[in-house]
């Protein structure tokens, strides 16, 4: 028989506790893939956040630790410094990353420590209910912002993978969506060349993922992801922001 389809061995045989349309589960299957194809899957350390993805040790088949809210870079700096040789990545959300954890990944970046990180931004809060985050879109409604996020109220959206490429320790950030088949191949493709950069420790290493919320936008699984496309795309343009060739 052939074998047409065989899930990644990069993550365990769980199911996922996602919400239907949630981009996480595309995500940890890239992560999973590309530590496959890397053979680094009994050499990799995930740092885990607070937010939705509080639960992915369950389903990464690497070694995983949780960290507080917004803590990860500092846990995976220790874990990298602590194990040089060893794959570390943090994933994190866009509250856990850009709000309560922005000193931590701004830091992280400025010092150059060699782990890649994996940023998903949903423009919104998840796991709590749906309040503003850092990069909800102006106008767009939270349980915090019902009549849409206001300029001059709550100053403009937050271009994370912009604001890190400033500092000289990042040498690889890109942006990147999982809503159809290419973009999706982009973002794994982006994900391994993290991972790469990392293992030849030329320093840290960023990935954003924009990723839909049907859920607390409100909105129908094709609605979510036609919505990432048209409405967040513009705001954080993807691509390529910042590549440092090696010395």
């Amino acid at each position: 028989m052939v074998t047409v389809y065989r899930k990644t061995k990069g993550l365990q045989d769980n199911a996922l506790h996602y919400c239907p349309g949630c981009s996480h589960g595309i995500v940890h299957k890239l992560i999973g893939e590309v530590m496959e194809e890397l053979d680094i899957i009994d050499s990799t350390i995930a740092v885990c956040p607070v937010g939705c993805a509080v639960f992915a040790g369950n389903y990464f088949a690497c070694d995983t630790i949780e960290a507080a809210h917004g803590r990860a870079p500092a846990v995976a700096t220790g874990i990298k410094r602590a194990n040089p040789d060893r794959a570390v990545f943090t994933y994190q959300g866009d509250g856990d990353l850009a709000s309560i954890g922005a000193a931590e990944i701004v830091h992280a970046a400025m010092r150059g420590e060699k782990f890649t990180t994996i940023f998903i931004n949903n423009a919104i809060y998840g796991m709590t209910g749906g309040q503003m985050a850092p990069t909800t879109l102006l106008g767009q409604r939270a349980t915090t912002a019902p009549g849409g996020r206001d300029k001059e109220l709550h100053g403009e959206p937050m271009q994370v993978a912009e604001l890190l490429s400033t500092l000289k320790g990042l040498v690889y950030a890109e942006r990147v969506c999982v809503t159809d088949i290419p973009n999706i191949n982009r973002a794994k493709r982006a994900i391994k060349t993290a991972f790469t950069k990392q293992l030849n420790k030329e320093g840290f290493t960023f990935v954003e993922v924009l990723c839909a919320c049907p859920t607390n936008w409100g909105m129908t699984i094709p609605d979510a992801n036609k919505w990432v496309m048209e409405s967040m795309v513009p705001q954080y343009p993807l691509g390529i922001i910042k590549e440092v060739e090696p010395l």
